[in-house]
């Protein structure tokens, strides 16, 4: 799922980073919750002069980034960490001008704890960019599918409800946190993703598929029947109506990105 998103979503990625608000380019940037290397990689690309710490929790997730690195010939720009950065201390993470956190920052047990780490952390006048999701991305046309009109917005709708209680921090407005921690917030802007099914690229369905089954796992208990029925329709890949064979996928979602300067 997150080398897909890295690949279909690549082109907004990079307007991300190239809008970060940086006088010059750091020398030393750390990612925290880095995945599988989407925004490594992407920053790598950006600042062809820096090098990446690279910190998460799974090591699963650390051999895939080593891999893509690899092929990319940047793995030895990249210093991979694997680290719990809900414990009680962290590992020495060096003096980054830039730290960089997408979609990371709202499985944290104490997102207060961690942005006043994220303070220490970065060099005086550093930036400090978190980027947010608005869930998971939509790929049908509203009216869509034909027995069940509407269906992924009862979806989203029932994943809103059961994350509001497990993840309490998804979709938080960070600006006054980092505020509190002690940074300056200098740019705030949301990028929206529009992609049609002309421009959405071949793994567009592959991309769906993934999605909407990670989708059925958290929504499944609060569909109806009907709605149940025709999603599994989509997830079947053997069938007629397998969203690997619709030809208007598209995809369509949102990046909340905070630009925060330690003063």
């Amino acid at each position: 799922m997150l080398d897909l998103d890295a690949e279909v979503l690549d082109a907004p990625l990079a307007t991300i980073t190239a809008g970060l608000p940086l006088a010059s380019a750091p020398r030393h940037i750390v990612d925290l919750g880095c995945g599988t290397g989407a925004g490594t990689l992407a920053l790598l690309r950006r600042f062809p002069g820096a090098e990446v710490t690279a910190v998460d929790s799974s090591a699963a997730h650390l051999r895939r980034l080593r891999e893509k690195a690899e092929a990319q010939g940047a793995v030895d720009r990249v210093r991979l960490v694997r680290a719990d950065l809900d414990a009680r201390t962290w590992p020495a993470l060096g003096a980054p001008e830039l730290v960089w956190a997408s979609a990371s920052l709202h499985h944290m047990a104490d997102p207060a704890d961690t942005l006043r780490r994220v303070h220490d952390l970065v060099v005086p006048g550093g930036l400090f960019a978190v980027v947010e999701l608005d869930g998971f991305p939509r790929f049908l046309p509203g009216d869509a599918p034909a027995e069940a009109p509407g269906l992924e917005d009862r979806c989203h709708a029932a994943l809103d409800r059961r994350h509001a209680g497990r993840v309490p921090h998804r979709g938080a407005d960070w600006g006054p946190l980092l505020e509190a921690a002690g940074f300056t917030v200098e740019d705030r802007r949301t990028v929206a993703v529009a992609l049609g099914p002309e421009d959405a690229g071949p793994a567009v369905g592959r991309y769906a598929l993934a999605s909407l089954r990670r989708v059925r796992e958290g929504a499944a208990h609060a569909l109806s029947v009907t709605d149940l029925t025709a999603l599994d329709r989509l997830l079947d890949t053997d069938g007629p109506h397998s969203v690997l064979r619709r030809g208007d996928l598209a995809v369509r979602t949102e990046r909340t990105v905070w630009a925060a300067r330690r003063t």
